[in-house]
Order: structure tokens, then C-alpha cells, then sequence
């Protein structure tokens, strides 16, 4: 790979990874709620997650899901299912101000590895960015090599920025000492979130009228 090609997948990653999205969300809602260290699994499931996903599309699946619309459409009512679902558990999550620790009930643990890693799937920037990348930096019938070196690059890159908005998260929560500033910021953050998935609602419906 030329140190060009190399240098612009980095910046596209960096401008992918730190702008506002579903993912910051989560992870700074997670910083403030958990704080930096126990947000740290949910950062590593995103990043890594997200990586894996470009692999998936870079060979094949992206083209899989576009070119069969019933699947393509079960995907999208998925995924708003989930990020709705994440919405309400951002919205209703127990508020206190010691809700620093990674143990506790199912309502008050952060976000896993795993449910991050899950969510990708479910994410439309997620989506967006996976299918632009491997547009922009694969081409059918390259080597391998350059999908695993794009797919490295990314995870490292969304590791970094991902750490640095859970960081945003914790410092916010030095600098919020009351819970109902606390609930208003989470249900700040899960009115985004269904914000987000507002496109994806009306692209579902459109599917959904068409097949009426």
C-alpha cells in the first residue's frame, strides 16, 4: 500500500471516527454515566466490531444486502428496533452520582463488548461509512491484504477517537454533581440517538409502502 493511499485511508477513518454519530454517543453517555475506564469494553466492541464489519462488506456482504429487498428491508427494521431500544435504556437509565462501577444490576452495568460490537450491524453511519470506505479503498479482485490493512486502520483510529469522546464523557461528569442534571443530559443523548435513526424510519416505510 503507497504511503498516499495509506495517509487518506488514515484521515478518512479520523474524520469518520470523531465526528458526531450513534457510536460518540453511546460512549460519551457511558463516560458520564460510567466513566472512561468502565466505558473501555464498549469502546474496544465498537472499534473492533466496526472493523469486522468492513471485512464482511468488503467481501461480498454489503452487495449481498443491497441486491435482495426483503432482506435489505428486515435489516433496516432491525436496526431501528435496536437503536430505539438503546434509546429507552439511555433514557431510563438510574441515575446516580457513585455510578462508576462496571457491577451492578443489568440497568446500571455499561454497555458490553459485545452489544457494541452488535450494534454495528444495526447503525446507519455504521453502514454509510463501511460502504464508502471499501467503495473508495478496495476494488473487486484486489488482494486481500488491502481490505485487512483498511479494517486495522479503522479499528485503531475509532479506538483512539472513541477513548477520547468516553474521556469528553468523564469529564463532563466531574463537572455535573446532581442527578437531575444527569437525567437531562441522558435524555438529551437518547433523543439523539432517535433522531438518528429517523432516516432509516422513513427509508423502512418507503420499503414498506412499496411492497404494499
Amino acid at each position: 500500500m503507497s504511503p498516499d493511499i495509506l495517509i487518506a485511508i488514515i484521515g478518512f477513518a479520523a474524520a469518520s471516527s470523531i465526528t458526531p454519530g450513534p457510536n460518540n454517543l453511546l460512549v460519551m453517555t457511558s463516560g458520564l454515566n460510567h466513566g472512561v475506564g468502565a466505558s473501555l469494553p464498549l469502546v474496544a466492541g465498537i472499534s473492533f466490531g466496526f472493523a469486522f464489519m468492513v471485512l464482511a462488506v468488503g467481501f461480498g456482504l454489503g452487495a449481498v444486502i443491497q441486491t435482495h429487498p426483503g432482506l435489505h428491508t428486515a435489516t433496516k427494521a432491525a436496526g431501528l428496533g435496536y437503536m430505539l431500544w438503546l434509546a429507552w435504556k439511555v433514557a431510563t437509565a438510574p441515575v446516580t452520582l457513585d455510578a462508576r462501577s462496571s457491577t451492578g444490576s443489568d440497568d446500571t452495568r455499561p454497555l458490553s463488548a459485545i452489544a457494541g460490537a452488535a450494534f454495528q450491524w444495526v447503525n446507519p453511519k455504521a453502514w454509510a461509512i463501511a460502504l464508502s470506505a471499501t467503495a473508495a479503498f478496495s476494488t473487486p479482485g484486489a488482494e486481500p491484504h488491502r481490505l485487512f490493512w483498511l479494517a486495522a486502520i479503522f479499528a485503531v483510529v475509532a479506538l483512539a477517537a472513541l477513548t477520547v469522546w468516553a474521556a469528553f464523557g468523564g469529564v463532563m461528569r466531574a463537572m455535573v454533581d446532581n442527578p437531575r442534571a444527569i437525567f437531562a443530559f441522558n435524555l438529551t443523548m437518547a433523543l439523539l440517538l432517535v433522531a438518528s435513526a429517523a432516516p432509516m424510519a422513513y427509508d423502512l416505510a418507503l420499503d414498506i409502502s412499496r411492497i404494499g
